[in-house]
């Protein structure tokens, strides 16, 4: 089935969506708000795919669905983990630093924990200062986990996914630098996250849903044009049940967890790239020096999934960047 939160409130209305994306049922009366339901999936969830039937059969009272009423799925989260699956990403980026890669990385997960509690809607403005922090998007794939017990082993971590989602990871080029340097992490070069419109249940995604990975292209457009179609499922070096059990070795995660794969990214570069930086190092690389500007004020990225029928899974993340001045 396919969930979708209207804006309302801080935790949005829960709404079931058809898998055309042309209309949606309001499922509050199973429950409130996808946190709630996530909450309690093992009574609700029956309930909420039956609404889903009734949907498709048009048996429940429904409305044209408009991803732009939409907030992230999980308007707010307690937690949001990004990992960095993609090793060959990884290594690119670093390069870029000067950094190098310890070997370690191909079998010890990447990941560092996010800003969950203002997380922006799918068609909203992406709000910037200035344009020389180096605003770049990440096209990557997100997965929500029920209550996962602390030491859960890889093998068993599966069972935990409950939803997907794609993710616009928005970073801060020039502030990550300086703010890795002083060996304590990501927070100003992480501003606000935007998801998708609709998260689906791994059934969703039939035979696209293999390995605890997205076997489909992650397609995003920058400025109307076709930046990369990079396979999700392919050099994606830890699947999601490995990073559950990463996440989860020396605590439990709650209900409602998020956890994302990190820039989507293939050893075949003919696919194109998920991000900015990635174009501008493999432009030096090739080239001798990077072509491919950071994001400025106007300027949009769409990231989007199709499936095997040329159906968006997930609705499309369609923002644009938009000056932001503090105001009291």
């Amino acid at each position: 089935m396919k969930l979708a939160s209207l804006k309302h409130g801080r935790d949005g209305k829960l709404i079931i969506v058809s898998r055309d994306l042309t209309k949606a049922a309001s499922a509050e009366h199973i429950a409130p708000t996808l946190q709630a339901a996530l909450d309690n999936w093992a009574a609700v969830s029956p309930k909420l795919e039956q609404l889903s039937k009734d949907l498709h059969s048009g048996k429940a009272p429904s409305f044209a669905f408009d991803p732009g009423q939409c907030a992230s799925p999980l308007p707010r989260a307690y937690q949001w983990a990004d990992a960095s699956s993609y090793v060959n990403h990884v290594e690119l980026v670093r390069k870029s630093r000067g950094a190098d890669m310890p070997a370690s990385f191909w079998t010890d997960p990447l990941m560092y924990q996010g800003g969950s509690d203002t997380f922006l809607g799918p068609r909203e403005d992406i709000p910037m200062e200035s344009e020389d922090w180096g605003i770049d998007f990440e096209a990557e794939v997100a997965i929500i986990t029920d209550d996962v017990p602390m030491g859960t082993p890889a093998a068993d971590a599966g069972q935990h996914i409950r939803l997907l989602m794609l993710v616009n990871d928005v970073s801060l080029r020039y502030l990550a630098s300086p703010e890795l340097a002083k060996g304590f992490g990501f927070f100003q070069a992480k501003p606000s996250t935007a998801f998708s419109p609709i998260a689906v249940t791994p059934d969703e995604l039939g035979a696209a849903w293999e390995d605890c990975k997205v076997h489909l292209p992650v397609v995003t457009h920058f400025n109307g044009k076709q930046f990369g179609c990079p396979d999700a499922g392919v050099d994606m070096a830890f699947n999601f049940a490995t990073l559950i059990a990463h996440a989860a070795k020396t605590r439990a995660l709650c209900a409602g967890t998020i956890i994302g794969s990190g820039t989507v990214s293939n050893k075949d570069r003919s696919k194109g790239s998920s991000c900015i930086i990635e174009r501008r190092i493999l432009e030096k690389m090739a080239d001798g020096e990077s072509k491919t500007p950071f994001m400025k004020f106007g300027d949009s990225v769409k990231i989007e999934m199709l499936g095997a029928d040329g159906q968006s899974v997930f609705g499309a993340i369609a923002q644009t960047v938009r000056p932001y001045k503090y105001q009291a």
